[in-house]
């Protein structure tokens, strides 16, 4: 278990866990042919994707669009005196994140607008069409949010193989939080952009703009290398989950077989490549550079 404790910042957490949901939510249809994919599979392939966009419309590069405008707010941490332990992980794994970015914006004389994270059971209302378990951890570009259903892990590790754990965790919400980084730096710009024209580039931008939010991922853990957060070997959890949401081992797992042409966010040796680049780099996000 790493050390959460020796992180003093807290990010916005709504915990919508103990709601009953939100009903029924519809699987959203995705674009091109699923090849006769299982829902877990689908939850998967969908695993840290952007979701906006058109009400109830969710595809594999998410509909990209703007980001509505919302507030920075600071969080006091006596918020979180009495949360339960895993609201307060979330918290302070978000709140990392946000000092990293918030570090790297003013550097360059721009404002960074920290992001939401929901967590949720189930179902749960969204900006974008309502978010639910079947669509894995998602980023919303509609509310600048986080939605993630933390029992999704246990699918992973149960059905994937996956080794899981506290930092694996952490990773997939620093992941995220790369999506709303590349949102607010007009970096998904192009993405979106080729999607609605029809580029044939289009999935390959989409695959770099995973990789570049996995190597931000990589760029926080290393910037909390040095306060004594992780044990030796702990960041291992972290590349065993980045390795097995690879989409070769997904595929591999799911239908027997590897199509590289149909990958929509790397295979496991690209998401881990570029998890480790961030990582062992100088802090710099320029060493994120997948386009």
């Amino acid at each position: 278990m790493a050390k959460w404790e020796k992180i003093k910042s807290r990010g916005k957490v709504d915990d919508r866990r103990s709601n009953p949901g939100f009903g029924s939510l519809p699987i959203p249809m995705l674009g091109g042919s699923m090849g006769g994919l299982s829902i877990t599979a689908v939850l998967l392939i969908l695993l840290f994707s952007y979701v906006g966009g058109n009400t109830n419309v969710v595809d594999i590069l998410g509909q990209l669009e703007p980001a509505t405008q919302s507030v920075n707010q600071e969080i006091s941490t006596e918020d979180f005196d009495a949360a339960d332990e895993y609201k307060a992980f979330a918290s302070q794994v978000l709140g990392s994140n946000n000092d990293y970015w918030q570090s790297v914006f003013s550097a360059s004389s721009r404002t960074y607008i920290e992001p939401e994270l929901v967590l949720f059971r189930n179902s749960t209302s969204s900006s974008c069409g309502g978010a639910s378990s079947a669509v894995g951890p998602h980023y919303c570009s509609l509310d600048g949010t986080i939605y993630l259903d933390e029992t999704f892990f246990e699918e992973l590790q149960q059905r994937f193989g996956a080794k899981g754990g506290d930092v694996a965790e952490a990773y997939v919400i620093a992941h995220e939080v790369g999506h709303h980084v590349q949102q607010q730096l007009g970096l998904s710009e192009q993405v979106y952009r080729a999607k609605r024209s029809g580029d044939p580039n289009a999935n390959d931008l989409s695959i770099k703009l995973e990789l570049q939010a996995d190597c931000f991922a990589g760029l926080w853990a290393n910037s909390i290398s040095d306060i004594g957060v992780f044990d030796p070997n702990e960041v291992q959890e972290a590349i065993d989950a980045a390795a097995a949401v690879g989409d070769d081992r997904i595929q591999k797992s799911t239908t027997g077989r590897v199509d590289p042409e149909s990958w929509t966010h790397g295979s496991s040796a690209q998401r881990v490549r570029w998890f480790n680049t961030g990582l062992y780099s100088n802090g710099q996000p320029s060493v994120c550079d997948t386009f």
